[in-house]
């Protein structure tokens, strides 16, 4: 027996539209920096019964939309961090902003929803169908538009043992799970007279898949890890206020302070800042080279914006022992309407330009992902802040790397939740990746990341100072290295066609 479907009055549409944006913001509380995913789910299910009893898909429409904004309202509220560093310039963009990226998240959500429903029938078809639709939407993201993967459903297990699922199906893995779990009681309800006791069954066969998941997690972090390779690492972190970091004054305020952590007396191969530490061009900087490599007294790797041909690159370089560039990378993803916007010249003359560039109009993207190889030093995988919220930039290289680092200024993201967001994401990199992850961050979180996605010493915000650390070892090839989101999304695809086969099938 299906439930039945609401008929609202138009007075009583409020409310439920109301409760669809609260159980939204419920589920966000999961994210970092709350992790409260015990509310997520619970959240989502309630939402998931509220749409399969939707009497028709414009109102599932509207319900999910609802939903969506609760969701990446919250989750999403950092992004109005940007436009106050300059806030007699950009401030009155905030809101707008905000409003226009939850509005957008939303409609990720909102689409795939009304799909399944139009393609859906009866209970199972529909309740499947949000699993599958909400599901493709967190893939989708991270493609369509340039893509923008964050806050992906999923993301709510990283700091938990069910995150090591992913190193096999990836995060549309962990969202499809969470999903389903949500689902389950209200798939599986059956009329009784005490009517909440008819979710018991499908709760408690969610309560066990999560269980199971968390079990074969812990089992995977039981495992020993590969030893770490014997190359001492020195990650520094200056605490530049973005508010001060292109002041000239404080700008050579805050090179001293990186000239001097570099040089603090202990071991060290390589020493490494963090993106765009400095304040001049690379092109500008042959006199002071020398100096920073004294001060590191090892191979250096910065961040540094550099010209060429009449464009600016927001880009990484190594530098060695004599201050000569050896290795150069140039970030390719960059960061729309922040690092770059449609039409740069033309609207830099109304006013209009990419804030988080300090030269031209814009960045201009290098030539795509890349593995740098210095003496002495094993392989890594470059990724310049925003790149590694981007799994996809890590499958297809010529060659594997042996570990990877993330150089970022997270200083743009505020104090609050986004610096904690996207380094979690960093760890989920790692996780999928079976690889090390090395994150130096200009005001935090800067961290040493082993190959299961784990925290091994972070710096956190608005601190300054150092991590001194070994390079974690590797571990093999994972499953999702080899095979992507593509399982994922395939069974998802699947699921979506079985639910429209169940509706134009003919009755027997």
């Amino acid at each position: 027996m299906s439930p039945p479907m609401v008929q609202p009055s138009p007075s009583r549409r409020w409310p439920h539209l109301a409760g669809a944006l609260v159980l939204g913001a419920v589920a966000a509380t999961g994210l970092a920096p709350l992790g409260l995913w015990g509310l997520t789910v619970p959240a989502l299910a309630a939402l998931i019964w509220l749409l399969a009893r939707a009497s028709d898909p414009a109102r599932a429409f509207r319900l999910t939309l609802a939903a969506g904004l609760g969701w990446f309202g919250l989750s999403l509220s950092w992004i109005v961090e940007p436009f106050l560093v300059q806030p007699e310039i950009y401030g009155w963009m905030a809101p707008f902003a905000l409003l226009l990226m939850a509005l957008g998240g939303a409609l990720f959500w909102a689409v795939p929803v009304w799909l399944a429903f139009r393609i859906g029938t009866g209970w199972h078809g529909r309740s499947i169908g949000i699993v599958a639709a909400l599901v493709l939407s967190d893939w989708l993201r991270g493609w369509i538009f340039t893509g923008f993967p964050w806050a992906l459903i999923g993301h709510v297990w990283i700091d938990s043992p069910v995150a090591q699922l992913a190193a096999w199906l990836g995060a549309p893995g962990l969202s499809a799970l969470t999903l389903l779990a949500a689902a389950l009681p209200a798939r599986l309800w059956r009329p009784t007279e005490a009517r909440a006791a008819g979710f018991a069954p499908g709760a408690l066969i969610a309560a066990l898949l999560i269980g199971a998941a968390w079990a074969g997690g812990l089992a995977r972090l039981a495992q020993p890890l590969p030893a770490d390779r014997d190359i001492a690492l020195r990650l520094v972190q200056p605490n530049a206020e973005q508010r001060l970091k292109w002041d000239p004054e404080w700008a050579r305020v805050f090179y001293q302070r990186l000239l001097d952590l570099s040089a603090t007396p202990g071991p060290r191969d390589l020493v490494i800042w963090p993106e765009t530490a400095v304040n001049f061009l690379l092109n500008d900087a042959a006199p002071v080279l020398p100096d920073m490599a004294r001060a590191a007294d090892a191979p250096l790797i910065l961040g540094i914006q550099r010209a060429e041909g009449g464009r600016y690159y927001n880009s990484l370089v190594a530098l060695d022992q004599a201050g000569q560039v050896t290795a150069l990378y140039d970030k390719f993803h960059l960061v729309p309407f922040g690092e770059y916007i449609p039409w740069g010249n033309q609207m830099a003359q109304i006013g209009i330009s990419a804030f988080a560039a300090q030269q031209g109009n814009g960045y201009s993207p290098g030539p795509g992902p890349q593995v740098l190889t210095l003496p002495g030093i094993a392989p890594f995988q470059p990724l310049i802040c925003y790149e590694a919220i981007f799994p996809q930039h890590l499958r297809g290289l010529d060659s594997r790397p042996g570990w990877l680092l993330q150089i970022t200024n997270d200083s743009w993201f505020g104090q609050v939740s986004g610096p904690y967001q996207h380094l979690a994401q960093a760890q989920l990199r790692a996780l999928q990746s079976g690889l090390p992850l090395i994150r130096v961050a200009n005001t935090g979180v800067s961290a040493v990341i082993d190959a299961r996605g784990q925290l091994r010493q972070t710096l956190g915000l608005g601190e300054m100072g150092i991590i001194d650390s070994a390079l974690p070892g590797a571990m093999p090839e994972t499953f999702w290295m080899r095979w992507g989101d593509w399982p994922v999304v395939l069974l998802m695809v699947l699921l979506l066609a079985g639910t429209a086969f169940g509706r134009w099938r003919p009755a027997q």
